[in-house]
């Protein structure tokens, strides 16, 4: 089978197309073999490609969490998928088990969700890891209520477009961060109820203005860095944020400390990492539920631009160039 392999750290031409075996049929017991549609393209594929996988050892890797296909073959103890099934998921790409920048993959069926109905195979393949995120940041890590307010940073990207709307879902009001006009038409058609211009305004100043002065009850951080720690004033005292980045060195913490504010961190992938299979299994129960909305109308993913397999690395180098708006995805086979 075709398959874009990872041959060493380093740009993005170390991504290179080969022809590797197909996984054996049948596959392990409770294993699918998918033939892979499409793969979705996140920040930790660029990550991973240029620093390394978890696990060096395991080279050449093939990258990409985030999968969508169709069921080619099924092991004797699977029970909720059989042939022909249309599904996606997130699994693999780390470097411990191959990712989805290839025409075929196995993974574990209680680890896959069915794929919405009314989503395309590249909207399918962009949503997984996204969605995972957003939900855990906003539901669980953040305790997200019904007539919160909410600032999320960053709302047109991949994890900030689905968040902005999961938000939404829960009955809260959202403030978000943009750079353009054209990201804020786009977030607004989300159904954000405030758009700051972060780039010519003050965010604190302006979450404060929409609050009244409080904060908002939660705060969710894609970007990192300065802007993680410059959020603490933009929360009311004892209010959340989440981030879904590592602080650094240099964050300011006192103000976070003086409002008493409860930190959450989200990494979707601890899960995969740590081989905790119930988390893994709760993150399909997601998947089952967004694909319910999703046909509902309820719940949308954007893909911005989708290029052939062969072009992985046209991918990576428009998603390291900080620009992309809503998802990029590789399509794989008709």
């Amino acid at each position: 089978m075709k398959a874009v392999l990872m041959t060493a750290p380093g740009n993005p031409e170390v991504l290179q197309m080969q022809s590797i075996a197909k996984p054996a049929v049948p596959p392990g017991e409770r294993e699918l073999l998918v033939r892979l549609v499409a793969a979705g393209v996140n920040p930790i594929d660029t990550k991973l490609r240029k620093r390394g996988t978890f696990y060096p050892d395991n080279m050449p890797a093939i990258l990409g969490c985030d999968g969508a296909g169709v069921v080619e073959a099924v092991g004797a103890a699977v029970q909720r998928f059989r042939v022909g099934d249309e599904v996606y998921f997130c699994n693999g790409g780390l470097g411990a088990h191959p990712g989805n920048y290839a025409e075929y993959t196995v993974v574990d069926e209680r680890f896959v969700a069915r794929k919405p109905d009314k989503a395309s195979f590249a909207e399918a393949a962009a949503a997984p890891l996204v969605l995972i995120t957003a939900w855990e940041a906003l539901y669980e890590r953040g305790r997200l209520q019904p007539g919160e307010k909410v600032l999320i940073h960053a709302g047109a990207g991949g994890v900030g477009h689905v968040a902005i709307q999961l938000a939404k879902l829960k009955g809260a009001d959202v403030c978000t961060t943009v750079s353009s006009q054209e990201k804020a038409d786009f977030v607004k058609q989300l159904g954000a109820d405030e758009v700051i211009f972060y780039q010519q305004t003050d965010f604190v100043q302006a979450v404060l203005n929409w609050t009244n002065g409080e904060g908002v009850d939660l705060a969710f951080d894609t970007v990192g860095g300065e802007t993680f720690h410059k959020t603490f004033p933009a929360v009311r005292v004892y209010g959340d944020i989440v981030t879904i980045l590592e602080p650094d060195a240099n964050t300011v913490w006192k103000a976070a400390r003086l409002r008493n504010l409860r930190i959450g961190f989200e990494l979707m992938l601890t899960p995969m990492l740590q081989g905790i299979v119930e988390a893994q299994k709760h993150h399909a129960e997601i998947l089952e539920q967004c694909a319910t909305w999703i046909d509902e109308g309820k719940l949308k993913i954007h893909v911005s631009q989708t290029w052939t397999l062969e072009k992985a690395v046209k991918a990576h180098q428009l998603l390291e160039s900080g620009s992309v708006t809503g998802k990029i995805v590789l399509l794989i086979s008709d």
